[in-house]
């Protein structure tokens, strides 16, 4: 089996990356406070999260939705994408039965001079057309089939 793959030279400011959508449920949420370790019961507890903090249910927590945001970007580039960074702003909440909305620009590229291109991204996760979250990202993308960010270290390495 081939694995797909992005090259740098795929890349173009401008392009608009494909939309990932996911229904959220009370699994979701759970499983990725449980795997950051985070047992606030906000994340977990419904009875908590409504009657204690006044939110409609349990909620995705931030290191849950930067993971989703990681799933995104390397869905979009392949397995040899590799982030460099990550910010980003989270405006509301998502809840279980929300479907999230993943999608995203190339708002530049470049290669430094290492020899790592890069791609740099704006991105937005948005419920119901209501934008919950923005980022910014920037990843590293192979510049020719044998190349492999993930093989760069130390100065060749500079994210």
């Amino acid at each position: 089996m081939t694995i797909p793959r992005i090259l740098a030279d795929q890349v173009v400011e401008g392009q608009t990356l494909p939309a990932l959508s996911y229904e959220v449920t009370a699994t979701t949420v759970v499983l990725g406070a449980l795997a950051t370790r985070d047992w606030r019961p906000m994340h977990h507890d419904k009875d908590f999260a409504v009657n204690r903090n006044g939110t409609q249910d349990i909620f995705l927590n931030t290191p849950n939705q930067a993971a989703w945001f990681e799933r995104y970007l390397t869905d979009f580039t392949g397995p040899h994408g590799r982030l460099g960074r990550i910010t980003f702003r989270m405006k509301g909440s998502i809840f279980p039965g929300d479907t999230m909305v993943f999608s995203g620009d190339v708002t530049g590229t470049e290669t430094d001079d290492a020899g790592c291109a890069w791609a740099n991204l704006a991105l937005t996760l948005s419920v119901n057309g209501d934008t919950k979250t923005t980022a910014a990202a920037r990843v590293a993308l192979p510049t020719t089939i044998d190349d492999n960010p993930w093989h760069r270290r130390g100065d060749a390495w500079r994210p």
